[in-house]
């Protein structure tokens, strides 16, 4: 995978576990460590289907 550049979530206090985005236009890659370890791929409309009901939950 080639550099990318990684987006820390908005939510994150500093010293929490942290979630990181780096979104390209085939794909959003999703981490919780920074630099990642283990990273999830996903297309962008499962990553925007996760976001809304995410959201529909109140994050629960």
């Amino acid at each position: 995978m080639s550099p990318q550049r990684w987006l820390k979530s908005t939510y994150c206090q500093e010293g929490d576990a942290c979630v990181h985005i780096s979104p390209t236009p085939t794909a959003i890659h999703i981490a919780d460590d920074d630099p990642p370890r283990t990273v999830l791929t996903v297309s962008p409309v499962a990553f925007g289907a996760l976001v809304e009901l995410l959201k529909s939950s109140g994050g629960r």
